[in-house]
């Protein structure tokens, strides 16, 4: 059988050796019938035991989330029961029963898919993967009324690769992880519920396959290589050899890596930086320090207002910085952004309109500032929070002078109720603004007189420089960090800082990025912060080489003219590193 390969994205990391598992869920025929009138009560008391049984499976998942995934994950569930339970849906169904005489089945699913169709036309990305959400709910609640038993990933008896048209998070929540060695699926992008799972299970994944359960059967042997975005089927034994070599090289790897947690991020020459980790959670501590963490560099704390049904208080924001706070220490600081919701990320109770160009609109601290209480709340809890470890604090998407005034005038008003109220905070903690636009970073030497760090958001700074979004496939070739005008805006703003006594620091992708590393350290970048599972690499890179050695390099890669003579520069020197 000739080997084949097919393409898809990447959802999570790795490599993955093993038979294929094709997953289909039994797919309910909703009956289009009519019912009698006497047949209503009935009906809407099927709906009632279904609920309950729908109630009780969801509880069940999210036992199941909670110890495989952690609290962050398996509150995608406790949203799932609230979505279940909601009444005002519970009551539309109960009112197609009674009144179009139809089954509770076709009642659920009608109302369902009506909500899930709203969803997945809205103009933002987060909102459109929120659709499957909401039919996975309806799903479960069909199958209960009808008496049908769902399918369940869990308990496999061998070790498979899981191929489906479709995972819904429940499946994905589901999934032993010592025995799915990885998935791919048609559908679904890198932002989905099921991405982040996997990304958190630790299993590789990949999403938008395009048809590839279509030409995959149950028992064919696979090579899931995220990295690459490729399923190889039937791979041959030059492609199964190789890629055991490489298997076997990244468990070596990782054991090896394993051994610089308690070394620091230092030059051949004695120059030392931060090397910091990206998190949403307090379930994410463990893999941080793990991986050798010296702190957070970025703390998105928009999850905790995500999948909910409502803003997070003051006392539960309050807590979930307080287990960071303590998880880190003094001696790890960990720096907490506000709210950065907008863009592509939504919130399905509060009402951000639609926009025609979402990046550039209504986000971040322009909401906070419009709607200044959402900030305070957030401000107290982080200052509440301070005295437990090392926090600081940080405003996304800054772009002027008057808005860090308008947001330290919050800030201090927020200190003054805590003193009067004798409420203890770190009274020293430091304030630092992200760099993401040409704007932030042409005026970073004004900018940097009024806060105390700038952390460059690369991501953003690359899309607003180069007028490029970077969620679009056709034009995504020219998304490109390495472009010298996006170095040239970082080294601008790592040396206003320099100037200003102060440092800079990254927590966009770039940050990560190996290629890049040697560069980040010759501009004299002083903390760079990324997902965890990249710290050890990007260590190993550091303690390979003389900062002298990186300057020079810096500063010729910046004297030249096209993004690829600046990729050829860094691999030319990076294949003279010793590791």
């Amino acid at each position: 059988m000739l080997e084949q390969k097919y393409s898809g994205i990447k959802a999570s990391a790795g490599i993955a050796i093993g038979k294929a598992l094709i997953y289909q869920r039994k797919e309910f025929q909703i009956p289009d019938r009519q019912i009698a009138e006497g047949d209503v009560v009935a009906e809407v008391e099927r709906l009632s035991k279904g609920l309950k049984e729908a109630t009780a499976q969801l509880e069940q998942v999210h036992q199941q989330a909670l110890e495989n995934l952690g609290k962050d994950e398996a509150e995608i569930f406790e949203g799932h029961l609230e979505i279940l339970g909601d009444e005002d849906l519970i009551g539309e169904i109960r009112g197609k029963i009674r009144g179009e005489l139809v089954p509770a089945e076709k009642a659920c699913h009608d109302v369902y898919e009506a909500n899930a169709q709203e969803l997945a036309e809205l103009d933002n990305e987060y909102m459109r993967e929120r659709a499957n959400d909401v039919r996975d709910i309806g799903k479960r609640l069909i199958h209960a009324v009808a008496g049908i038993k769902m399918v369940s990933l869990a308990g496999q008896a061998e070790q498979v690769i899981v191929i489906a048209e479709d995972l819904m998070p429940s499946d994905t929540a589901q999934m032993d992880r010592n025995k799915v060695l990885g998935f791919a699926i048609d559908k679904g992008g890198p932002t989905s519920h099921v991405a982040i799972m996997a990304q958190s299970l630790e299993i590789p994944a990949i999403v938008g396959a395009g048809n590839i359960s279509s030409k995959i059967k149950t028992g064919d042997m696979l090579i899931l290589d995220p990295a690459s975005e490729l399923v190889i089927v039937n791979p041959g034994e030059k492609s199964l050899s190789y890629y055991r070599k490489r298997l076997e090289g990244y468990r070596q790897e990782q054991v090896k890596l394993s051994g610089l947690k308690e070394l620091s991020a230092e030059t051949t020459d004695g120059h030392q930086v931060e090397l910091c980790a990206n998190i949403g959670s307090e379930k994410d501590i463990e893999g941080a320090l793990r991986n050798g963490a010296e702190g957070v560099g970025l703390f998105r704390t928009e999850f905790l207002y995500m999948d909910r049904s409502a803003m997070p208080d003051e006392e539960e924001q309050f807590e979930a910085y307080k287990v960071i706070a303590e998880g880190f220490t003094a001696a790890r600081p960990v720096i907490v952004r506000t709210m950065d919701i907008g863009g592509d990320k939504g919130l399905s109770y509060f009402d951000i309109p639609q926009e025609e160009n979402p990046f550039l609109g209504w986000r971040a601290i322009r909401i906070c500032l419009d709607m200044p209480e959402i900030l305070r709340t957030q401000l107290r809890a982080i200052l509440r929070a301070s005295q437990f470890g090392k926090l600081r604090i940080m405003f996304p998407m800054v772009i002027s002078c008057r808005e860090i005034d308008q947001l330290i005038e919050i800030l201090q008003e927020v200190k003054e109720e805590l003193w009067e109220k004798h409420v203890e905070f770190d009274e020293s903690i430091e304030v630092g603004i992200m760099i993401e636009t040409p704007g932030a970073a042409l005026i970073a030497d004004k900018l940097i007189e009024k806060v105390d760090f700038f952390s460059i958001g690369t991501n953003d700074l690359t899309q607003y420089t180069l007028a490029v979004d970077r969620g679009n496939e056709k034009i995504a070739h020219l998304y490109q960090s390495f472009h010298p005008a996006v170095l040239r805006l970082i080294k601008l703003v790592i040396d206003a800082s320099h100037k200003a006594g102060k440092w800079t620091g990254m927590c966009g992708s770039f940050a990560g990025n190996e290629e890049a590393t040697l560069l980040l350290l010759g501009l004299g970048l002083d903390e760079f912060s990324m997902s965890a599972v990249n710290l050890p690499r990007i260590k190993r890179l550091i303690r390979g080489v003389s900062y002298a050695e990186c300057e020079k390099l810096a500063a010729r890669v910046l004297d030249l003219s096209y993004s690829y003579e600046v990729r050829e520069q860094l691999k030319k020197y990076s294949s003279k590193v010793e590791l």
